[in-house]
């Protein structure tokens, strides 16, 4: 085993690849229904109001059962002296199980909208579920791997370059399979997906060491879990935000939608994909190095400035009426966009440092248990935000349709009115202007800095004392 080459870093080469490979696999289920659910339930030929409305219900049971777990998993003890293994092993087998149901959606001529409706309904709350299980101690576990911040947000970002690829691939496979140029269903590429995600996450279960125990170790109540929610200010203030910025990505789940009706072939956004993609990758390895000279929270905040700039160039018919501009356009704004999900999940690791430090409380499942619910909220805001704009500007769905080839063979662009083109666009490219500008206004009132993160942490698990702890912190939290 080759030694580290920081020799403050805890964790060794194998464990940080096999936590890195995990997010591939992970990103790969996630983007699959963040980025392809909306199209399908499209094609699929079900009311978009509908299914708006469906995934937003969806949401009460997640707001339960997320909060239920991040409980349960603060509470529970394994006989192994392990805290986040067991779990990732039950997630590493339930979520692409889960992901595979929601896309075997029966869809045929006599299948009535409300069968459909029902059946996805169930599937989306066995995903929901099974997602929780998936990320809360994924997230969690770096905690136990190392109490370094240097190597919490290095390895945090780095995972982001796997995690990108997991994406890209999953991208370019469902977008490439599903078009009009080849049209496999959905059912068989969720099949493909789920099985090379659960080849990629399983290692982490055999491969990561829990090493790091905080010195107060399980000692609360349901009651004192809701007063450190409550208490936790600046997790309630990044979320919130987070919340208004990526549940107004209408992109994201639009995408394939967009490139087929606007640009006239699904395949226009695998070439912005692509583009995206890049500048997202460089910024996963460049984003370690800046944040060494730069405190992340600043860099994070300008690169929100950068992204509402870039996004308004895409918003005028110059953009939309030719695929070249908005390409171009589309990948500058991918470079700020880039940074923010490199650094999107290195604040909750931060957050419960905070909410120990300050309450006394380690509740670190119930932190990233509102990592994972604020991560599923949005990915359904968006999806259901798009589906419900879509309705209101009266986008047209057909029955039968489970790919972009069965739409070719029925015309269906020339079915599409001008107006609701027109609410497309608008809902692609408008929408996610107005999430950025209110999360960055929220963002504004966050505080947390990484030097005083690294003194709450050494104090959480032992290594300085309360009154040492509060003479190195640059202000009074």
């Amino acid at each position: 085993m080759k030694p580290n080459k920081n020799p403050l870093w805890q964790t060794n080469s194998t464990e940080r690849k096999s936590y890195y490979f995990y997010f591939f696999g992970q990103n790969m289920i996630y983007n699959m229904v963040a980025a392809y659910l909306t199209t399908f339930l499209l094609l699929i030929g079900v009311n978009p109001i509908k299914s708006a409305s469906v995934m937003l219900a969806v949401k009460v049971w997640d707001a339960v059962n997320d909060a239920l777990f991040g409980v349960i998993f603060d509470k529970i003890t394994f006989k192994s002296g392990k805290k986040y293994i067991p779990w990732l092993k039950i997630a590493c087998a339930l979520t692409p199980i889960s992901t595979i149901a929601i896309f075997i959606v029966p869809n045929t001529p006599t299948t009535s909208e409300a069968f459909k409706l029902a059946w996805f309904a169930i599937a989306y709350i066995l995903w929901d579920t099974a997602y929780t299980l998936c990320d809360v101690p994924a997230f969690g576990i770096i905690t136990a791997m190392t109490s370094n911040i240097e190597e919490r947000n290095t390895v945090l970002s780095l995972k982001g370059i796997t995690g990108g690829v997991g994406s890209a691939l999953t991208t370019v496979l469902v977008t490439v399979l599903i078009s009009e140029h080849i049209g496999l269903g959905y059912g068989w590429v969720a099949v493909i997906v789920a099985i090379v995600a659960a080849a990629t996450m399983f290692p982490v279960c055999y491969k990561c060491e829990e090493r790091n125990k905080s010195i107060d170790e399980e000692q609360f109540t349901v009651r004192r879990m809701l007063k450190y929610i409550v208490s936790n200010k600046y997790l309630l203030i990044y979320y919130i935000g987070y919340i208004f910025y990526s549940g107004a990505q209408t992109y994201n789940a639009l995408h394939l939608i967009t490139a087929y009706y606007i640009f006239n072939n699904t395949l226009a956004s695998l070439i912005t994909g692509t583009v995206a993609a890049l500048p997202q990758l460089i910024m996963a390895l460049l984003v370690p190095k800046i944040i060494r000279k730069m405190d992340k929270t600043k860099l994070f905040k300008i690169s929100v400035i950068a992204s509402i700039v870039f996004s308004l160039l895409l918003v005028p018919d110059f953009a939309r009426n030719s695929f070249v501009i908005f390409t171009i356009i589309f990948m500058l704004r991918s470079i700020p966009l880039g940074i923010i999900g490199v650094l999107s999940f290195t604040f909750t690791p931060d957050c419960a440092e905070y909410g120990q430090y300050t309450t006394g409380t380690e509740a670190k499942g119930i932190t990233f248990a509102i990592q994972t619910f604020a991560v599923k909220l949005a990915a359904a805001i968006s999806g259901s935000l798009g589906l419900a704009l879509l309705g209101v500007f009266d986008f047209k769905t057909f029955d039968g349709v489970d790919s972009f080839e069965a739409l070719e063979a029925i015309n269906a662009r020339a079915q599409q009115t001008a107006e609701a083109l027109d609410g497309l666009w608008f809902t692609y490219n408008a929408v996610p202007i107005i999430g950025l500008v209110i999360a960055l206004a929220i963002w504004s009132f966050y505080k947390l800095n990484d030097k005083d993160v690294q003194v709450m942490a050494d104090y959480n698990v032992g290594k300085i004392t309360r009154e040492e702890a509060e003479r190195k912190l640059s202000r009074k939290y």
